[in-house]
């Protein structure tokens, strides 16, 4: 017994002077539980939304109001046909649209059923279901009240719904599951091992001692972070081809969009995650280390990226954070491409943004560098 109490006290004063490593202990919890306690929200609300109303009446515009004041639509922008809905949509601008018909407004005073359209964007079940379900409600309450209106006013007895709202749902009308979460795997499971196959790269050198070899070679900072990255790149492509060409087979996930466009935009995202691991590794004393700073990072990517709750259910301090996760960005481009088949031109600007965090990435490695091997 005195024997093992030794031991654990060996381990106890090892680990405080471990400093990094107790910091995490003590910090990633706490950390995590404040931030996903207050991030995380199943509860989709403030949904971006596009008016297709064709009718411009006094009653279309009074539901648009009603939908808006439930707090689960946002009103974006105003579209002029179907075309306009879909390209807002697969630029991510908008996930839900109103239609409303001609002579909308005119079928509700003659006492005939008017009928609205809710397009609702399907590649993320979450959103479809909060939509749906508060537009079909909103809509039977409100054809309760105008029912009681017309028998008080007209004292008829049963005389037709005047109103109906009729969802659609695009990019995965039957709500399949697999289809919504197999693009997002690309991301997430690249996140996964592309960051842990370089956070331990230069904590490796160091314990075999080959990271002397570098400090005297001609090669440069930059060099020796884009050198580290590239190989990998390779390893990225074959897992994200591998996740792709199972989802077809298994899952029969569509691939609505080019995949040699989706192929050439992953490389930012994959140099980003190649980049980062580097990065960690040049703050980490041993390889332990490097694993636990990889740990600590996948998990608000997978709970804040989008991938798993509805990023619109998130408040705003959680968005503005998650746009600084590569994930969020690709999740964007993979699904778009996929699901929407998105153009180059609908996911130019999350793509624009990976490449900027990347550039980050790569400055701020390079600077590490710089300070280790100084």
């Amino acid at each position: 017994m005195t024997r093992l109490l030794a031991i654990a006290w060996k381990e106890l004063v090892q680990l405080r002077r471990d400093r990094l490593t107790f910091g995490m202990m003590v910090g990633i919890p706490i950390m995590q539980l404040l931030l996903f306690g207050y991030a995380i929200n199943t509860d989709v609300r403030h949904m971006p939304t596009v008016i297709y109303d064709q009718d411009l009446s006094t009653e279309s515009r009074d539901l648009v109001e009603r939908l808006v004041i439930t707090g689960f639509y946002d009103v974006v922008g105003h579209v002029h046909d179907y075309d306009e809905i879909s390209r807002a949509m697969r630029i991510g601008h908008a996930h839900v649209a109103v239609v409303i018909p001609p002579r909308f407004g005119e079928a509700m005073r003659a006492g005939r059923t008017a009928r609205a359209q809710l397009v609702v964007d399907g590649s993320d079940p979450q959103t479809v279901a909060s939509a749906t379900n508060t537009a079909l409600s909103l809509g039977a309450a409100r054809a309760i009240e105008l029912s009681a209106e017309r028998f008080e006013k007209l004292g008829r007895g049963k005389s037709p719904e005047p109103l109906t709202i009729e969802p659609t749902t695009w990019y995965n009308p039957e709500l399949k599951t697999a289809i919504y979460v197999v693009p997002g795997l690309v991301g997430v499971i690249l996140t996964m091992t592309m960051i842990m196959f370089t956070a331990m790269a230069i904590v490796r050198e160091r314990e075999r001692g080959t990271l002397e070899q570098l400090i005297v070679s001609p090669v440069g900072r930059i060099e020796l972070v884009v050198g580290k990255i590239v190989p990998y790149i390779a390893a990225g492509y074959i897992q994200m081809s591998l996740i792709l060409t199972v989802g077809r087979l298994v899952f029969h996930v569509p691939i609505q969009g080019s995949i040699a466009l989706l192929y050439g935009l992953s490389s930012a995202f994959i140099a980003a995650n190649l980049a980062l691991g580097l990065f960690f590794s040049t703050i980490a004393q041993t390889q332990q280390q490097a694993m636990q700073m990889s740990f600590f990072w996948i998990l608000p990517n997978i709970l804040l990226s989008g991938f798993m709750f509805p990023f619109e259910g998130m408040p705003r301090p959680a968005q503005w954070l998650s746009q600084v996760l590569p994930l969020t960005h690709f999740l964007r481009i993979v699904r778009g491409i996929t699901l929407k088949g998105a153009s180059f031109a609908d996911v130019r600007l999350e793509f624009l943004r990976l490449c900027a965090i990347l550039i980050v990435l790569v400055a701020l490695t390079s600077a590490r560098f710089r300070k280790k091997l100084g």
